[in-house]
């Protein structure tokens, strides 16, 4: 595979001379990665002792003569003696000793040393060559600096791979050329007008191909009707900085934009970004132009101005030729168009419409109802009471303080109003006053229970404050489990203090059937708390670690207290303090769709065997990482291979999900350079390294995540973090959608996400608009996250399922932190179980398996068998009662032995499992009368293989229960 020579760029761009005429091409077979991705083949014309070559190698990195050259000939046999005579950035002079004599040998000029495995690589580059034999050198008076040796020819560049390639956009201009370049314009900076198909990569160096083409004021092109085009304008600050540099557009016939100067954030609000330019520096613009479906086929002309603040404009003269073909999808459907870039404006799914299960909001007086709950405001804006599945769960109002000597300030106005009625959000306004302080409590509550709040506080002349503080006082019946601020999840403490640390910014406090999450909100970055994510804390609420939190308890209520502790204010000086709550639980328990919707998720190996389908496997989950899903993050490199996973699976009945999500992005988005320039809006910042095609072609400034050899592909997958919200989002959404349309999964894997609640809302609604019926299931390490019900709370309400296991240490964990923490039930969920297989006896109780083929080393994890008591039992049509409700109708003579009854009109499953430290006998209590029929008089313990052997045990007989173990019995209905 041969790619343009600069010979034909000298006659493509009229260019008469060049230096030295040096083909770039693909290497028609593959060569040891660990030799580096690029090489000069070069040619020996007859035996000799001491070859003589100059590779004019125009290179990238800065430290060209610190990296070892290797030399092979073409069997492979490496060459000892190399003689350094000039190593630097635009040429490698050098002899060395062709010992196979005349002929083809290959320098290698990127070799490393590592290893690359799923998950992470590390390596670096070998250093410099050892120094070559002293006689040879003597030999050849190679030190006289009068070198008169056999020259070798330089026959060609190559690349192991065309994705390893630096031609044309990274091939660098030598310094000579680009100040002749610089001394031929008049202008402090210069402007490239550049095609789409050759994205600019380096912003140090200019590439060689501009020092050929000159720097035109024309940009040419052909484009279809209805095709979204791009185009790129290169800006090189030659000769001094530019402040600020806009775009305008001159008599065009198109909507444009350039998305590097403008655009809308993730909530639809238009934005302007000012754009500077280092000397010496290149800045891509993107700009893209809304050809109309009914433009008319021709000749389109018009201009882009570059206009620097501290500049003169330099004009651009454009001509499209729009030709007579519709082009489909706005050329969506090809990568390489980059008309996909206009997704990273998308409004998609910002609305108030309701999503389901959810129905409108009511509002009657100051009362607002929800699926989930009531809310009643009181005049300040805050809940007086909150009803939670019907159940009241305050002690008293909630209230918002400010306490000065030793008092809670008073205000003498205050001005209620709602804002804004709709059925997905009703949102209001409160002000507040006083002759010392101003408060505006801006407000909003959403259909599934959300509630967002934004408090400024304004003194009117300096003032000293001891304190401000939230308090939410919680009837104790009702604050029965606490997890968050420092806790896992567990029974609620009577006294607890904390202080801002870790990654923590929430609480959740309740009972199964009532709770409230409440999110101390105000820092830069809003969504989960990961460990690539870690945020200064909310300034208000931190206030240089003042601020804290704390939980007291007192007869009958329990109180928890954000604090902020003492500051003081100056006039004018305005502090906003948000929180968000979320009213649990948030749906309906789905106990059928636990029981029905089994899973299939093997991340490496994602095709399963068709038995699954003998064990009602009804979803497969397609992890990154794998032939079929190759790129994390981007699935549209793999389109055609997950479209034909997707319809296979379909024709058998089966559900497909793909992994697919924001945190890191894959270097194989063909997006990456255009997402590179615009800083670190979408890409984050950081100390470069990681992969080496990373070092090649990033250089530095990104932050190294993710990398994966994928097993039977050449492409490695070398992902680096994005920067949290950002239009990515935007462009996420767009991707879903069209994801979902073109290949037709049934909805998304979710790992660890990163993106906030706002987002999620959206993606459900993208999904219920194209394919009713996808679902969403979420996974979280909680040694990556530090508590992941916490850190996910407000995702719950469009989440279908939890994977809350990694990181869990099943046998250790008490019955509060696995029902808090890891079942999802008190708030509307289920899951399943993953570390180390879970604990199968234990996790019945909450109604959970592991996946299907999961397995850990020395661990039967397989939950086929226990699917199989499911059916032969029908377990999607009984009726679950957990130990946790009051009304169950089960429960076992020991307290540390649990007992969850699933129930039908003929016949109980009973889940047991034991807490206690040592074998214990228990009898069942059960209450036939809440049960409604008459029993046989024996206990089946159906045979499970690796769970229990199957026996019988009498009515009222003791049942032995190991530690960390227990049964699933079934009685049956006396005939």
């Amino acid at each position: 595979m041969k790619f343009i020579t600069p010979v034909t760029l000298c006659i493509l761009f009229g260019i008469s001379a060049y230096a030295q005429e040096i083909p770039y091409s693909v290497s028609k077979q593959l060569w040891p990665d660990v030799l580096g991705n690029h090489r000069a083949v070069i040619s020996v014309g007859k035996n000799t002792d001491a070859a003589e070559v100059k590779i004019e190698w125009r290179r990238r990195d800065l430290d060209a003569d610190q990296k070892a050259i290797i030399i092979t000939d073409e069997k492979g046999n490496q060459i000892d003696n190399i003689y350094r005579v000039n190593i630097s950035r635009e040429e490698g002079h050098f002899v060395f000793q062709p010992t196979s004599g005349a002929g083809k040998y290959f320098v290698y000029y990127y070799a490393w040393s590592g290893r690359k495995g799923n998950g992470g690589f590390s390596g670096n580059y070998l250093k410099k060559e050892k120094e070559p034999n002293k006689d040879w050198v003597t030999k050849n008076n190679l030190t006289s600096g009068q070198l008169k040796l056999d020259q070798a020819k330089v026959m060609e560049m190559q690349s192991r791979t065309a994705f390893d390639s630096f031609f044309p956009m990274e091939i660098v201009a030598k310094k000579s050329e680009v100040e002749s370049l610089v001394k031929k314009s008049s202008a402090p900076y210069l402007v490239f007008p550049e095609d789409r198909k050759f994205p600019i990569k380096m912003y140090d160096d200019i590439p060689y191909k501009w020092v050929i083409k000159g720097s035109p004021s024309l940009f040419t092109a052909t484009a279809q009707r209805n095709e979204y085009y791009v185009f790129q304008l290169g800006v090189f600050a030659s000769i001094q900085d530019l402040k600020n540099v806009k775009i305008e557009y001159i008599k065009s016939p198109f909507a444009a934009t350039c998305f590097n100067t403008e655009g809308y954030d993730t909530k639809g609000n238009f934005f302007t970004k000012i754009v500077d330019v280092k000397k010496g520096k290149v800045q891509p613009l993107w700009i893209g132009l809304d050809i109309p479906k009914d433009a008319k086929p021709g000749l389109k002309e018009f201009q882009v101005k570059v206009k620097p603040e501290n500049a003169s404009a330099k004009i651009i003269n454009v001509k499209i030729n729009v030709m007579d073909e519709v082009l489909a999808n706005r050329g969506d459907d090809e990568t390489w168009r980059h008309s996909r870039l206009r997704w990273l404006n998308s409004k998609l799914g910002i609305d108030n419409k309701v999503v389901k299960p959810y129905r409108n909001l009511e509002v009657k007086d100051q009362r607002i109802s929800a699926l989930s709950g009531q809310v009643t405001l009181k005049k300040d804006g805050l809940p007086s009471i909150i009803m939670a599945n019907g159940n009241a769960l305050l002690a008293g109002p909630l209230t918002f303080n400010i306490l000065m000597d030793n008092q809670a300030v008073t205000f003498n106005r205050h001005d209620f109003r709602f804002l804004k009625q709709e059925g997905g959000k009703v949102s209001w306004e409160s002000t507040m006053l006083n002759d010392k302080l101003k408060l505006i409590c801006r407000a909003s509550m959403e259909a599934d229970g959300y509630l967002r709040y934004k408090i400024s506080v304004s003194p009117l002349r300096e003032t000293t404050l001891d304190d401000i503080n939230l308090q939410i006082p919680v009837k104790k019946e009702m604050a029965k489990y606490f997890m968050g601020m420092g806790l896992p999840g567990g029974k609620s403490p009577e006294n607890y203090d904390w202080k801002w640390k870790g990654p923590q910014d929430s609480y959740w406090i309740g009972d199964v059937n009532a709770g409230l999450f409440c999110e101390m909100r105000g820092a830069s970055y809003s969504g989960p708390l990961l460990n690539l994510y870690h945020p200064a804390p909310p300034p208000a609420w931190y206030n240089n670690n003042l601020g804290g939190f704390n939980i007291s308890e007192k007869g009958n209520v329990v109180n928890a207290r954000t604090y902020s502790g003492a500051r003081t204010m100056k006039a004018g000086e305005t502090l906003d303090f948000e929180f968000a709550m979320l009213i649990t639980p948030v749906k309906p328990l789905d106990t059928k769709g636990q029981f029905v919707n089994r899973y299939y998720h093997d991340g490496s190996h994602p095709e399963p065997p068709l038995s699954i389908l003998e064990s009602g496997v009804k979803i497969i989950n397609v992890h990154h990482a794998n032939q079929i899903n190759p790129y994390i993050n981007y699935p549209f490199g793999s389109v055609d291979s997950i479209k034909r996973f997707v319809s296979d699976w379909h024709k058998r009945g089966v559900k497909t999900k793909l992994y697919y999500t924001i945190r890191e992005l894959s270097n194989q988005a063909t997006e990456l350079w255009a997402l590179r320039s615009l800083g670190t809006e979408v890409l984050a910042d950081g100390n470069g390294g990681g992969y080496t095609w990373l070092r090649e072609h990033l250089g530095s400034n990104y932050n190294a995540q993710w990398f994966t050899p994928i097993n039977g592909m050449e492409a490695c997958d070398a992902a680096i973090l994005t920067s949290g919200e950002s239009r990515w989002y935007n462009y996420y959404v767009e991707g879903l959608q069209w994801m979902i349309k073109n290949t037709d999964i049934d909805g998304l894997y979710l790992d660890d996400v990163s993106f906030d609640r706002d987002l999620l809302k959206r993606v459900r609604k993208v999904m219920d608009m194209v394919k009713p019926g996808c679902i969403l299931d979420l996974h979280s390490n909680t040694g990556f996250s530090k508590g992941p019900a916490t850190q996910y709370m407000e995702f719950f309400p469009y989440i279908n399922k939890l994977w809350f296991g990694e990181s869990f240490q099943y046998d250790k964990m008490p019955p509060e932190n696995w029902l808090v923490e890891v079942s999802g039930i008190p708030y509307g969920l289920m899951g399943d179980m993953l570390h180390a297989g879970g604990n199968p006896w234990r996790g019945m109780v909450y109604g959970m398996t592991v996946r299907y083929p999961w397995f850990t080393e020395g661990v039967n994890c397989d939950p086929r068998e226990i699917w199989k008591v499911w059916d032969s039992f029908g377990i999607a049509d009984a009726k679950m009662m957990g130990y946790w409700e009051k009304g169950t109708p089960v429960r076992t003579s020991d307290p540390g032995v649990l007992a969850t009854v699933y129930l039908k009109h003929d016949k109980i499953l009973i889940s047991l499992a034991s807490w206690n430290k040592n074998a214990t006998a228990v009898n069942l209590n059960i209450d036939w009368k809440k049960i409604g029929w008459e029993p046989e008089d024996r206990i089946v313990c159906p045979a499970i293989e690796n769970f229990q052997q199957g026996k019988s045990f009498g009515l009222n007989e003791a049942i032995a229960v190991d530690p960390v173990k227990g049964y699933l019995l079934i009685i049956n209905k006396k005939k």
